[in-house]
């Protein structure tokens, strides 16, 4: 909803920078307008939210009784307990800023800018080590449900396995040099 001529083009431009870092399509959300029930559980999987000023989020399921049962998961992994339950019991709307300040989305720009915010993601993560970004991103999502000590157990072993990497070698050497890395593509 609300999808500007020319967004599609962009986010779909958006999601092939990411996967050529290893990312999923899922990576980056625009949002322009409101998500509700599914549309928010679809910000919420997302690892990136860009959200214009007006854009508002909502799961209103509750208020037809029927509870958002699916966007609840995503929510519930993606902002604190208190904030989803807030948001699964009342089904009110979420302003754009109050999404970002409860985790929802990562920033809220002026609506013309949106598409620039999630490409500038795209940009800067497409010139990190590809390798690297996925053995983190893997890593990131692994260890969450993982108890703490595991966590860190298998945190440690990624960290050895990471370091062991070109891409490692390269970017500790040109921080070492005092040059920009040359990652291998």
């Amino acid at each position: 909803p609300g999808d500007p001529p020319g967004d599609r083009s962009i986010a779909i431009h958006v999601a092939e920078l990411l996967m050529r870092c290893g990312w999923t399509d899922e990576a980056a959300e625009l949002l322009h307008g409101v998500a509700t029930a599914a549309g928010c559980q679809l910000v919420a999987s997302c690892d990136l939210a860009v959200a214009a000023t007006d854009a508002r989020f909502a799961t209103p399921g509750v208020n037809i009784g029927l509870f958002c049962s699916t966007p609840m998961v995503a929510l519930s992994r993606n902002v604190s307990r208190k904030a989803a339950l807030e948001m699964l019991l009342l089904g009110e709307m979420v302003s754009a800023e109050d999404a970002k300040s409860l985790g929802l989305v990562n920033r809220v720009v002026a609506g013309d800018r949106v598409v620039n915010e999630a490409v500038e993601f795209g940009r800067q993560i497409a010139t990190k080590p590809k390798r690297t970004l996925k053995i983190g991103k893997e890593a990131f999502y692994r260890q969450l449900d993982m108890p703490l000590d595991d966590a860190y157990a298998y945190a440690s072993a990624v960290m050895v396995e990471n370091m062991l990497d070109a891409e490692a070698e390269e970017g500790i050497g040109a921080f070492i040099d005092k040059r920009q890395p040359r990652w291998p593509r």
